[in-house]
């Protein structure tokens, strides 16, 4: 079975994947929706593959993933488009890797993929599952290989990681669903150690899905097991009380090296934190501010450790590293998302555009970057 091929003046095929098996599902739709309508359709061949939280991989239009769309309290998905859809197999044939379906027990309409695009949030995708795939295809990707993903995804593991490397984080305590399991007691005594108010979060998740605040100590035991529910792993971050939420967008430019952002705020409107209703239905209660209302000192120092985040976890192609600023002043790192979001409420695209660089431009050079890399492991 042979591609398509086309001239070398031909368009850039992009395999640009969403949905997932994660609690981000809907989130990937949003980005994919975004991203597909900023990008040139002249310069790139865009193959839309939309995956079920089954794992079904589904070739879909540009127009079903443009009009992914939040509607009140309803969220998109693939699995309420998939009937219909052909199963879409990504597979090596020599130097090619090709995307083709599956029509009954034939493979039909093969294209060659030069680079994919994975939109996905949370586990099974922006975890380093997929960078492996890809890295098992020898296809070029966008964005952070596999240990920058894994460790990133994983915020215990970007808690020891980044201490290591002397960057200031949130105090914080790990739990296992076995230590919950075995000795709740232990474990509230090692939470009540950091004092309350905490945050509690899936330690393997992103979006703010199954994060909880907890400011007396009876609302404990039900924040764990919801938390628990996304995972089998939890962390237990001290709370900060008044702290500034500040976001500082990371590009790693294929012309100039690495860049960052003006640096962006989030400012809580009539909530307590950036949950996920905020961040992705825009109801209101938090908005951007790009730049953040911040030093000169203060946004160079904010500058200078999301730089080091981004070196020390490994990261390629994007990052957005999170920060709170203490009503002390002192910064502390939260965490590092290797694929931010890119919808119309994203802090990642909103920030570079309020620095002179607009969204399309944005996706150009994370191409560029994922192109001018080599296939294979990194």
């Amino acid at each position: 079975m042979s591609a398509d091929t086309t001239s070398a003046s031909r368009p850039t095929t992009v395999l640009l994947v969403c949905g997932g098996a994660a609690g981000e599902h809907s989130v990937s739709c949003l980005t994919a929706a975004g991203v597909l309508g900023a990008m040139d359709h002249e310069r790139y061949h865009v193959i839309p593959v939309g995956i079920t939280t089954g794992g079904s991989w589904l070739r879909l239009s540009i127009e079903e993933v443009t009009a992914f769309r939040a509607s009140g309290d309803e969220l998109p998905s693939v699995d309420a488009i998939a009937q219909g859809h052909d199963e879409a197999l990504l597979h090596r044939d020599g130097e090619d890797v090709l995307l083709a379906t599956r029509q009954g027990s034939t493979l039909a309409d093969p294209v060659r993929i030069d680079v994919a695009f994975a939109l996905l949030h949370g586990p099974m995708g922006e975890d380093g599952t997929i960078q492996g795939l890809f890295e098992l295809m020898r296809l070029r990707y966008v964005g952070c290989g596999v240990m920058a993903s894994a460790v990133a995804l994983d915020k215990d593991a970007t808690h020891r990681m980044l201490l290591g490397a002397g960057l200031p984080m949130v105090p914080y305590t790990a739990l296992s669903q076995a230590d919950w399991t075995v000795s709740r007691r232990s474990s509230l005594d090692a939470i009540a150690a950091l004092g309350l108010p905490v945050f509690v979060k899936p330690a393997r998740g992103g979006s703010s899905v199954g994060i909880s605040k907890v400011s007396v100590a009876e609302d404990l035991p039900a924040a764990l097991d919801e938390a628990f529910t996304w995972g089998a792993k939890v962390i237990v971050e001290q709370g900060l009380e008044n702290a500034r939420e500040v976001e500082c967008a990371v590009l790693q430019d294929p012309r100039q090296g690495l860049r960052t952002a003006s640096v962006g705020e989030i400012v809580m409107e009539g909530t307590e934190f950036y949950d996920f209703t905020t961040k992705y239905l825009g109801n209101g209660k938090a908005r951007m501010q790009v730049p953040a209302d911040l030093t000169s000192d203060q946004a160079a120092e904010i500058d200078r450790l999301a730089r080091r985040a981004f070196v020390a976890l490994g990261c390629e192609g994007l990052a957005r590293v999170d920060f709170f600023l203490t009503e002390k002043g002192r910064l502390l790192l939260n965490e590092v998302n290797t694929m931010p979001g890119f919808t119309e409420f994203s802090m990642y695209p909103y920030a570079w555009g309020q620095s002179g660089l607009a969204y399309a431009d944005l996706i150009d050079l994370l191409i560029e970057q994922a192109l001018q890399r080599e296939a294979g492991p990194r």
